[in-house]
């Protein structure tokens, strides 16, 4: 019983933040969805991973077995993934990104730091940081054919790991007042990225929700079966390996599905994606989080 409460209280503010943005469309009120994606992605996410990594107090090396860990394990569901895709015969395009790319921002980011604290958010700024990049680059690859490492650099939340990671090796700390209006702009971040997460869900148009149910069983499985391998034998710490698992089996996330808009693939069936993951995620990230804790 007290585990179960645990998990609520853990579950719960994710969810119910989710359920506004979603209960805000559907009372047909305005919500633009662009800039607020902008605030967040480009000031607000950013702050919070650059202050969560400067004031942590994780081992570098820990750190660093941590995103070994992480390229490891994308690295297998990758592989994994492009069999599945090929076995289904489903478009490379359309399907391979979201069933490798996690929500590992906007739902990942909050769980991580409801279920184990500043450290756990410490954790999770670095899983993020390995998805963004190969997201970016590989990801926008199979896409569109035009990924890259600059265009990877020029994201302001891989500039901000960078510069995080970089404060945190050096034992750098930005001046008390500039430390505290760097984390007032990101403590936003959280609140906003769940209630943008129900917004977008609500407007979502999915298609193909039968094949959508499956592989997103599929995706869960494979992600948790391989995260849970690496950890293991990444020998990672209880937090860490917590962290890694909660993130990689995050459900698909809705860049996944604008980018699938923005390059011509098959928006729709993405957009299933997205919704029966995220559907799924609510009995399936509580359970995880109980064989974790």
């Amino acid at each position: 019983m007290a585990l179960l409460l645990t998990v609520l209280e853990i579950v719960a503010p994710v969810f119910i933040l989710g359920a506004v943005g979603f209960a805000w469309i559907q009372c047909g009120l305005e919500y633009r969805m662009q800039f607020v994606t902008q605030l967040a992605m480009t000031l607000s996410v950013p702050c919070l991973i650059f202050t969560a990594l400067m004031q942590t107090e994780i081992d570098p090396s820990a750190l660093a077995d941590l995103s070994l860990a992480a390229m490891a394990a994308y690295g297998g569901v990758t592989v994994v993934t492009a069999v599945v895709v090929k076995l289904f015969r489903l478009d490379i395009r359309s399907f391979m990104p979201p069933l490798i790319f996690g929500n590992t921002g906007n739902l990942g980011l909050p769980l991580a730091f409801f279920a184990f604290g500043e450290t756990g958010l410490g954790y999770a700024v670095v899983v993020f940081a390995v998805m963004a990049i190969w997201s970016f680059t590989f990801g926008v690859w199979v896409v569109s054919g035009g990924g890259s490492l600059i265009k990877v650099l020029r994201e302001p939340m891989v500039a901000a790991t960078l510069l995080g990671a970089l404060f945190l090796w050096q034992g750098w700390q930005t001046p008390t007042f500039l430390t505290n209006a760097l984390e007032l702009i990101g403590q936003i971040a959280i609140p906003i990225m769940l209630i943008t997460l129900g917004v977008a869900v609500a407007r979502l148009q999915p298609a193909k929700m039968g094949l959508s149910i499956v592989l997103s069983a599929l995706k869960l499985a494979i992600c948790v079966g391989i995260a849970w391998g690496v950890g293991d034998y990444f020998a990672l710490d209880p937090v860490a390996f917590g962290v890694l698992v909660i993130q990689v089996a995050t459900p698909v996330a809705v860049t996944s599905y604008m980018l699938a808009e923005k390059y011509g693939a098959d928006a729709d069936a993405v957009a299933g994606l997205v919704v029966a993951s995220t559907l799924m995620s609510v009995l399936a990230l509580p359970a995880l989080l109980a064989a974790l804790l």
